[in-house]
């Protein structure tokens, strides 16, 4: 059995793991929701970690907070921060609503770390001074989803279109069959299918830079309901700027608390993004998935690298693996929001109560699209092959280039023309000069693929 030493707190005594940092209330926590044992994630411990450094700072240089327990807190959340002590934070993301077990878990842990180095630390009394779970947990949501989109997430969408962008100009003169309804249209070329994929992302990068203008809105110093009972009239701004400084990300203070901590609308926001950015990913991967399909009884038109063997019993088959974990995390994405949308509407009266779901789906939405994002760059696009036999083939064979004789022969005649070499299965280019009656030379230059895609009218 594990050895046990006894907590207490205002409900009671209780026993604790001998080796934990945690006290009794972080205790009755693990007791009380043995749900799922996941646990809630470590970008939101570091934050707590940064937040309860940030307050110990102000409250210290409010004169309201000793200059040694100011010290030892701050020293011991750094340990927070910095992830040294992840495995002493066990909750379970099913939790009490407002997050305030982990809330606890933070103060607690920090008061038993400077406790050891020496300084004795009151977790309610000191560490969680000027503060509530009600304004800490939904700050941290915030400070954590800001830092880990700029950190991780931004710096992944950023690669992937600069990969895109790369690709498109090596292909810019590589025309092929386009499709609508996935079925032949006119042509267009490599590059303006991957410039097309590369603005995806550019408005993905966009849309969440936009939203994390709100998100970095932070509602420390509201405490318990909003009105900021308890906290200094400069604890919050002086959060938000210590924060600021510690990150280098420009937090700023609500300019209303009550909407930070009655609503999650800037994380709900946030995650709408998100999703928008899974959708733009997931066509992305299924383009790619259908242009590299065969590689002889498919559309057949790239090969993407050869990763892993695709089959235990097919010999020999490889299949897209990339695109399929691409279209894995962008489901799991768009599931994730509908949580937090569940999750954002749970705003009763002055506080939300679905908060550490909110952080973990959120949170996970980031990690995993930042990831996969890099996946996509590195391991699919950056490297797959042009099969140029089967585009020229399609190409030759493609009745719909007829569209571009319209201005010369008419839309009956370049419909009669295309339903023949349909039937027939001869290239456009033959059957037209026998229904055209263009020259060679003309239906050369008026049925140029390359030319094509320019637009503009073929005269």
């Amino acid at each position: 059995m594990t050895e046990t030493r006894t907590e207490r707190d205002t409900m009671g005594e209780l026993q604790v793991p001998v080796e934990a940092l945690w006290g009794a209330q972080t205790q009755r926590a693990v007791d009380n929701f043995p749900v799922s044992g996941m646990r809630m994630p470590a970008a939101l411990i570091r934050a707590l970690g940064l937040i309860k450094s940030a307050a110990a700072r102000v409250n210290n240089d409010l004169g309201l907070l000793d200059d040694d327990i100011a010290a030892a807190i701050i020293a011991a959340a750094g340990k927070v921060s910095a992830g040294e002590v992840d495995a002493h934070f066990p909750i379970d993301i099913f939790q009490t609503g407002s997050g305030t077990s982990t809330n606890m878990n933070a103060n607690e842990v920090i008061a038993h770390l400077a406790g050891q180095a020496g300084t004795d630390v009151h977790p309610n009394d000191h560490v969680n001074m000027g503060q509530s779970s009600n304004d800490v947990i939904p700050t941290a949501i915030q400070v954590s989803a800001c830092l880990e989109s700029s950190a991780a997430l931004l710096p992944a969408l950023r690669h992937l279109q600069q990969v895109l962008d790369k690709k498109a100009d090596e292909l810019k003169d590589v025309a092929k069959t386009g499709r609508t309804h996935l079925m032949d249209a006119m042509p267009v070329t490599f590059g303006q299918e991957l410039a097309c994929w590369s603005q995806q992302i550019q408005s993905n990068i966009s849309r969440i830079e936009s939203a994390l203008q709100r998100v970095r809105q932070l509602p420390q110093g509201g405490t318990a309901v909003g009105t900021g009972i308890n906290a200094h009239p400069g604890f919050g701004p002086g959060v938000a700027a210590a924060l600021t400084e510690s990150t280098g990300f420009g937090f700023a203070s609500a300019d209303n608390y009550f909407e930070g901590i009655s609503s999650q609308d800037a994380a709900v926001e946030l995650s709408g993004q998100l999703k928008t950015l899974a959708c733009s990913l997931m066509k992305i991967a299924n383009d790619l998935r259908l242009m590299n399909s065969g590689p002889l009884a498919g559309i057949g038109e790239i090969a993407l690298p050869a990763l892993q063997p695709g089959s235990s019993i097919m010999p020999g088959k490889v299949n897209p693996v990339i695109p399929e974990a691409v279209c894995m995390v962008c489901a799991q994405v768009i599931g994730n929001d509908a949580t937090v949308t569940i999750g954002g509407q749970a705003g009763n009266f002055q506080l939300n109560v679905m908060l550490p779901v909110i952080a973990h789906n959120l949170l996970q939405s980031i990690a995993i699209l930042a990831n996969v994002s890099r996946l996509l760059a590195d391991s699919a696009i950056s490297g797959f092959s042009v099969n140029s036999d089967a585009i020229n083939t399609a190409l030759e064979r493609n009745p719909i280039l007829v569209t571009a004789l319209n201005p010369v022969i008419g839309y009956e005649v370049g419909a009669a023309t295309a339903k023949q070499a349909y039937r027939e299965g001869r290239p456009i280019r033959a059957v037209a000069k026998e229904t055209s009656g263009l020259s060679d030379a003309e239906l050369e230059r008026l049925l140029d693929p390359l030319a094509l895609t320019r637009g503009g009218i073929r005269d």
